[in-house]
């Protein structure tokens, strides 16, 4: 059995890698893993750590509760208190209460955004976070060590641990929730109520958006809240093209703007009441604006190598410092666990602010937009062409570039600085970054970013231009070095 736990956990097919026996032998070596000396040499949370509590919540996925129920008896028989999760949560609540009840780690079953076939394990830190790479490493050496020593997992009854008090079931989204309420302000929307959309996508985060409103006379119309572990066919994935529902909801007047989160709530995307969908670069800035010359606060930014450079320019005119990290709120939360962050966030719409979990929230960043739009007293139409016109305009493209064969990638990358261009789409290429793969900026502050893929033979294309043809001369480049690897 070959199982490598990624960025963020451990992804696979349903009934092809991801079975039940897999499951349980991924789980004994997080035990393992977690009873070491070293695993929590990590980041210092507020409090010690309980080496003998952990938290377990899963989706909305096909078997997402019996798996759930599979990790806690295996944690249970390895001498572990387990709080599992009454229903299907969203992934930043589960990381929200291992933090809040001082668990040693906690594991979240879900594929967030992947494609109803799959299912998945994201294992998460004591400080609310997921588990660091380090950590996910000595899980792997745990389960190869396993393997080799024909030594499988320990399995304890349901009802039994359950009886003796091993396995305890609760709600997330009590804490959750107290949580939420002391970075939104709920107060501000109470004062100028909305009505919105809510597009769950099928996913964990049905219905917590609108419990979280209720009081503030907001309107919600929730579409694709109910049980389906097949998504309705699409990927839960908040992008504009698998928001068709959502902009059908808004055209027939059900709200004046629309929010939605993926499979496991971690993600948030837009759409504006015309039907444009407002991704998570116009999102951040958004929010990036709002929290700095609102709210008043300061901090430092955080963003990924592929997220727009509109945070850059909003933060030199704050005084920010801005750090741009490798893919992978990860690489983020590294940061907010060691300063003063106020906002970092990724393009895929993983996004979190100060005084919350170092984890990418939608739940979060709906409730804020909705803040947002109360607090400016206009549409997010309109204020989304403010934005483009303070800090724009913007065009945003990615694609995913197959090549003939697989490439090392570090040889990639260092081929792709070599043969840097002076230039593309008539701009001069001004600097050229080896964060994540090679990123040409160019004179205007567009950019291209090429990320080959270390596990497949695929370039991942990023661009981001002053207008859609700069955004076509950088793609094209894009595609042209994709056809040179022959």
């Amino acid at each position: 059995m070959t199982i490598h736990f990624g960025t963020d956990g451990w992804r696979a097919v349903i009934s092809d890698t991801f079975t039940f026996h897999n499951l349980r032998m991924v789980t004994q070596a997080i035990a393992d893993a977690m009873a070491s000396a070293k695993w929590n040499n990590g980041y210092a949370t507020d409090q010690p750590a309980d080496p003998r509590k952990i938290v377990v919540g899963f989706d909305t996925r096909f078997l997402s509760d019996r798996y759930a129920q599979d990790v806690a008896r295996v944690m249970a028989a390895n001498g572990y208190s387990v709080y599992l999760s009454q229903a299907d949560a969203p992934t930043p609540s589960i990381s929200y209460n291992v933090k809040a009840l001082n668990a040693i780690g906690g594991v979240m079953i879900t594929a967030s955004h992947n494609a109803p076939r799959y299912n998945g394990v994201k294992l998460k830190a004591a400080y609310g976070g997921s588990a660091l790479p380090e950590q996910c490493h000595d899980v792997e050496v745990y389960l190869n060590d396993n393997e080799n020593k024909s030594r499988g997992p320990n399995l304890m009854d349901y009802d039994k641990a359950r009886e003796i008090g091993m396995i305890q079931r609760f709600n997330p989204q009590l804490a959750y929730g107290e949580g939420l309420r002391k970075v939104i302000n709920f107060d501000i929307i109470a004062d100028n109520p909305q009505r919105v959309v809510v597009d769950s996508m099928y996913g964990s985060g049905r219905g917590v958006i609108r419990t979280m409103l209720q009081g503030t006379g907001c309107e919600v119309a929730e579409i694709r809240g109910e049980l389906n572990p097949g998504f309705g066919g699409v990927h839960p994935e908040p992008i504009g093209r698998y928001l068709g529902a959502l902009a059908g909801a808004i055209s027939m007047g059900m709200g004046h703007f629309g929010l939605a989160t993926d499979g496991d709530a971690d993600r948030i995307g837009a759409m504006d009441e015309r039907g444009n969908f407002v991704d998570p670069h116009k999102i951040m800035a958004l929010a990036l604006k709002y929290l700095y010359e609102k709210r008043k606060w300061t901090g430092s930014v955080v963003r990924t190598v592929s997220t727009t450079r509109m945070i850059d320019r909003l933060a030199r005119r704050y005084g920010l410092t801005v750090y741009e990290t490798p893919v992978g709120f990860n690489h983020i939360a590294d940061h907010m666990l060691k300063e003063d962050v106020l906002i970092g966030g990724e393009e895929s719409g993983g996004i979190s602010f100060k005084g919350h979990i170092p984890e990418g929230d939608g739940i979060l960043m709906a409730l804020l937009i909705i803040e947002m739009v109360a607090a400016y007293k206009t549409s997010l139409y309109e204020m989304v062409e403010a934005l483009q016109k303070d800090v724009g305009p913007v065009f945003y493209e990615r694609k995913d570039m197959r090549l003939n064969r697989p490439v090392a990638k570090s040889q990639m990358t260092q081929k792709l600085v070599d043969d840097a261009p002076a230039s593309i789409g008539g701009e001069t290429i001004s600097e050229v970054y080896t964060v994540d793969g090679v990123k040409y900026i160019m004179a205007d502050d567009s950019w291209l970013l090429i990320r080959p893929s270390g596990t497949e033979p695929v370039l991942r294309v990023y661009a981001e231009g002053r207008s859609q043809e700069m955004v076509n001369a950088l793609l094209g480049y894009g595609e042209e070095v994709a056809h040179s690897v022959v």
